[in-house]
């Protein structure tokens, strides 16, 4: 049987050359990630797509939901080939979600500019772990060139921008964007799951995962720290209100 760091194709999964535990953890992560990418347009579409402010921000809200629907299309279908049905998940209440992060409602277009300047850049990060990872069909969605991963940074890019704008209109505003980052920054770096986690030693032992769960978020930290405070925002306290550690 191969080892755990050479990669598999179908092919060899349905030939029984890949560890079940390998099976099952990639298993796992296909359906964690098909629900987070689903889990996007169920937060805000509903409430942010009649309330955006521009038309060109009704077309932002519009496309990017589409785009992450697209997403979900993509890692259902690997998952279907592996015997994952994740159907149910598009009509999934948002409170069953995965991740915390996708368990609320976005109502405010300063948490809808937010979470695409911190949360996108968290999946930007679970995307990455996927590059030239054990399992190709799964590295080849992410690996250049690669719309999912294009479309990806084009929304990290509107939501830094849009909430560099908001902050730099001071004021209120200003108070209303630094809000928003008090709560998702502190939800993006619980999204990274606890230092200590076990499962995720697992997923590097298969190669499926490159960075321990500790060492991504100090990456993640390290960029958008000066990020935040060249916005004039204040970096929000990164242990206050943490659930994984």
């Amino acid at each position: 049987m191969p080892g755990a760091t050479d990669q598999f194709d179908l092919k060899d999964v349905r030939a029984g050359k890949a560890d079940p535990e390998y099976v099952d953890l990639l298993r796992r992560v296909l359906a964690i990630q098909s629900d987070c990418e689903i889990g996007g347009p169920h937060l805000y579409v509903d409430t942010m797509l009649p309330e955006a402010p521009l038309k060109m921000d009704r077309l932002v809200v519009a496309r990017t939901s589409a785009e992450e629907i697209d997403h979900f299309r993509k890692f259902a279908a690997i998952g279907g080939d592996l015997g994952v049905d994740v159907s149910y998940i598009l009509s999934r209440n948002n409170p069953e979600r995965y991740l915390e992060a996708f368990r609320g409602t976005i109502t405010t277009w300063e948490d809808f500019a937010v979470f695409g300047f911190l949360i996108d850049r968290v999946g930007r990060y679970q995307l990455e772990e996927f590059m030239g990872c054990s399992y190709a069909p799964l590295a080849a969605v992410v690996e250049h060139p690669s719309r999912v991963m294009d479309e990806e940074a084009g929304h990290i890019d509107y939501g830094t921008t849009r909430t560099a704008e908001l902050a730099a209109m001071g004021g209120e505003q200003r108070e209303r964007i630094q809000r928003s980052v008090d709560f998702w920054y502190v939800t993006g770096l619980d999204m990274f799951g606890s230092a200590t986690s076990k499962r995720a030693e697992r997923y590097r032992h298969y190669g499926l995962k490159r960075r321990t769960n500790e060492e991504a978020r100090r990456q993640y930290i390290a960029e958008v720290d000066p990020l935040i405070r060249q916005m004039g925002l204040v970096v929000p306290d990164p242990n206050k209100g943490r659930k994984f550690v």
